[in-house]
């Protein structure tokens, strides 16, 4: 993995929006492996080489970790880091976060067609340890999922359910 800070961009003072920008280049160097890398270009810039792979299942030799690994992880902990952001701007102290992630798929067959892929769900089991109350801590994750880039290319095409672990028992928010 290569990361190579270079620069931040502030959001403007007469704007109140900012700029994220992610480019990547794959290339299919193997049976089923591919290395990309993912270049951040606004509003910072950093790279980081990446590899997955398939196993047999798919044809691959099990080298590296299967895109969907990528995908989900980069999901949940993007949700993350927006919780932990936007907690400092709440001034709500974490005491511990931890999610737990159950992501569904159907593959699809038709007889001598490829399979189609088709989201079933996506479930995100939150237990937050804080002084805060139950309230504040809903307005915290709320604001995380509207604040998580990943979650607003999901959640337009499929919901996603997001529970927060209470005293009594599981509660969405």
């Amino acid at each position: 993995m290569t990361v190579t800070p270079e620069k931040h961009t502030a959001m403007s003072a007469s704007s109140n929006t900012f700029d994220v920008v992610i480019r990547c280049n794959g290339k299919a160097v193997g049976k089923m492996r591919n290395e990309a890398r993912v270049d951040i270009v606004e509003p910072f810039v950093e790279s980081h080489e990446i590899a997955s792979d398939e196993g047999p299942f798919h044809g691959g030799d099990g080298s590296a970790p299967p895109p969907l690994t990528y995908f989900v992880g980069g999901f949940v902990t993007c949700l993350m880091t927006q919780i932990r952001a936007f907690a400092k701007r709440f001034r709500i102290a974490l005491d511990t976060l931890e999610v737990d992630a159950e992501f569904q798929w159907k593959g699809l067959t038709e007889p001598g067609k490829p399979y189609r892929a088709q989201p079933v769900g996506i479930r995100l089991d939150i237990q937050i340890a804080s002084d805060a109350g139950q309230n504040r801590i809903i307005e915290l994750i709320n604001a995380a999922k509207q604040g998580c880039f990943v979650e607003a290319v999901i959640s337009e095409r499929m919901k996603v359910v997001h529970r927060l672990k209470t005293p009594d028992g599981w509660i969405d928010c």
